[in-house]
């Protein structure tokens, strides 16, 4: 028992799974409503948009600096893909696509310019979190709570909007209005993982809790409490993994990518019972 949570223990492996374990309760629903949205592609251009301000951020301030500089980003891009996906002439997967391909090459071309270019672009990709520091677990907090009284607030209209955008409109909600806040809302969870995760692997967090809870469930609310455990037991499977390998085994095994790859076999694993679940039981034989 002792192995299971003794490495947890260390400083910055209890700071990592707090950070993890306060993006798994933001994650959760927000996840849950990117997919009744069919949005994933959306949240996988935020993820990428907000990598220049993630290197602006750095160049103006260092690592410090990281938090405004995709904070900015994120809102810019969420305004930006309400307003050019309700009324821009193009498909709305063309000018995701576009706005994604141009930011994230912004960024590239910004982190290219300077001398530890490899070192940086791996950190911004995939973050550090196994460096999370008190402040950085403050800020999470602060925006996990924004978003999850934002939710709590809209909840009702958000999912009316995702099941029925035209009684959505009938019953005098603003259609524009509940799209921007949920892309608010997704931008703010980039902005909180992208120091501990980077712009690359928060996606999965954005992605795969919901698909996993969705092969378990077709409530909405045990979709957001399913999203949210797995996304948890992830969190810390994932840490212990990868502090087992290096520390026992001298193997390197990234801290997020392992994460990223529990949730994955997390779902795998959901879909194999779903599977079993819905195969057809042979017809019963009577006996005497």
């Amino acid at each position: 028992m002792s192995d299971l949570v003794a490495p947890f223990g260390v400083l910055f492996m209890g700071r990592a799974l707090a950070e993890l374990l306060l993006l798994a309760v933001v994650c959760g629903p927000v996840s849950v409503l990117v997919f009744l949205r069919r949005l994933a592609f959306v949240a996988d251009a935020l993820t990428h948009t907000v990598f220049p301000g993630v290197v602006i951020g750095f160049l103006v301030a260092g690592w410090t600096g990281i938090a405004g500089g995709a904070l900015v980003a994120a809102l810019l891009t969420a305004v930006a893909l309400t307003v050019l996906t309700r009324w821009g002439r193009l498909s709305d997967d063309t000018t995701v696509a576009v706005l994604l391909t141009a930011m994230f090459s912004l960024g590239v071309v910004l982190v290219s310019r300077q001398h530890s270019y490899t070192s940086d672009l791996t950190a911004f990709l995939f973050g550090r979190l196994l460096t999370v520091t008190p402040a950085q677990l403050a800020q999470t907090t602060v925006l996990a709570a924004i978003v999850l009284i934002g939710l709590a607030v809209t909840a009702r209209p958000l999912i009316l909007r995702a099941f029925d955008p035209i009684a959505a409109a009938t019953a005098g909600y603003r259609l524009t209005l509940l799209d921007l806040g949920l892309n608010t809302a997704v931008a703010l969870v980039v902005v909180a993982a992208v120091q501990a995760v980077g712009t690359i692997l928060v996606i999965a967090l954005l992605i795969v809790p919901a698909a996993t809870a969705r092969l378990l469930t077709d409530r909405l609310t045990a979709m957001a409490v399913i999203a949210t455990a797995v996304t948890g037991l992830a969190a810390y499977l994932g840490l212990l993994a990868s502090w087992t390998a290096s520390v026992r085994y001298g193997v390197r095994l990234t801290s997020a990518a392992a994460v990223v790859l529990t949730l994955v076999a997390c779902y795998l694993l959901a879909l194999l019972a779903g599977q079993l679940r819905r195969r057809p039981h042979p017809p019963a034989t009577v006996t005497r």
